[in-house]
């Protein structure tokens, strides 16, 4: 039996209502550089005008002769496509970062619903014109249930969409806000089990309240290594964004604590998605385990390749999106048990065409 999974990588900036204190202290960081400064000063993190990804075909780019059980899903089956999570969900920071929409299932599918055409700035208010169906949240921790109810809402009302009908591919990555402030709230707020707790919740609020749906869920990254990722630059501020994962000292038992509750985040969201409590006929949910091992991207001396994170020193530039993109892609046509698991980043991902 092939299981054909697709997916996306959207990145756009969508906006959240509370400016907290690391915002605040990032746009102090930065707000003395113009767009054209940050492209002068940092060449590296930009593109090309002319760049263009080189074409990518396969055998079989046709959708199925009717509308096919959750099983048997091809690529252009999918009508829209949508993300929830945080702001490793959404893209780059600032008005000054290129932002990308990498829709790769849009060349199966060129009528695709729900790719972000535009960007907007944190703390203002965004319209579904500008995020599309990307309606992560910056800085979002534990209320994934908040945002899949606005995402079910959006769907229902969208003019030109099929609620009942048309196929549907949501991509989740969310927990790593969670881990970099653990240690303000370990027993409770951001503890595994309530971080375990909103995940299930949510999950069971798709499967109940929306048909044909296919559930993406990202593993979460190994994050000890972005301790690494620090730069002594304007706006370079991860111990704001991540300050549970950047203070404590090498070897600390504060830190081989926060390690091993990185690592059971992970195991707990194993137990939760590897069984068939989310499957049925019109309904899916599969975690792709891309990142579990994932070191970041390095140069030839073993130092971190900055290319790939932006200037806060935290998210991803367009360079590091497209290859998270690209592994996530893979994952799809993968069969469980036979899911790539990323080593390292410093490599560059080819793109695999889904199964015949």
């Amino acid at each position: 039996m092939e299981w054909l999974w697709i997916a996306v990588a959207t990145c756009v900036l969508v906006s959240c209502s509370v400016k907290d204190d690391w915002w605040f202290e990032y746009e102090e960081g930065i707000r003395h550089y113009s767009k054209e400064a940050l492209n002068k000063e940092f060449p590296e993190k930009t593109r090309p005008v002319s760049f263009k990804h080189p074409a990518f075909q396969c055998p079989d780019m046709s959708p199925s002769p009717s509308v096919p059980s959750s099983e048997f899903v091809k690529v252009a089956d999918i009508k829209v496509i949508a993300a929830l999570g945080d702001s490793l969900t959404i893209g780059g920071y600032g008005s000054f970062q290129d932002v990308i929409t990498l829709a790769i299932i849009k060349l199966f599918n060129p009528k695709l619903v729900g790719a972000a055409p535009g960007k907007t700035v944190h703390g203002m208010q965004a319209h579904i014109s500008e995020t599309g169906f990307n309606l992560a949240v910056t800085g979002q921790n534990t209320n994934l249930p908040g945002q899949t109810r606005h995402l079910i809402d959006t769907l229902r009302g969208y003019e030109g969409l099929n609620f009942e009908q048309d196929w549907k591919l949501l991509t989740i990555l969310m927990g790593m806000n969670d881990i970099c402030d653990y240690c303000k709230d370990k027993q409770a707020l951001f503890s595994v089990d309530n971080f375990i707790h909103y995940i299930t919740v949510s999950l069971e609020m798709l499967m109940n309240e929306v048909p044909r749906m296919i559930v993406n869920v990202v593993q979460i990254l190994p994050m000890q290594t972005l301790r690494e990722v620090q730069k002594p630059t304007p706006g370079c501020l991860l111990q704001s964004f991540c300050s549970c994962l950047i203070e404590p000292v090498a070897k600390s038992p504060e830190l081989r604590e926060l390690v091993e509750v990185n690592l059971e985040f992970q195991k707990r969201l194993e137990q939760l998605l590897h069984s068939d409590r989310f499957f049925k006929d019109d309904f899916a949910v599969v975690l792709q385990p891309f990142l579990k091992h994932a070191d970041p991207p390095r140069l030839p001396n073993g130092k971190i390749d900055m290319t790939f994170f932006t200037h806060d020193c935290f998210h991803f530039t367009i360079k590091g999106h497209e290859e998270l993109a690209k592994g996530l892609w893979n994952n799809m046509f993968q069969p469980e048990g036979g899911k790539m698991i990323v080593s390292s980043f410093s490599d560059p991902i080819s793109l695999i065409c889904p199964p015949m």
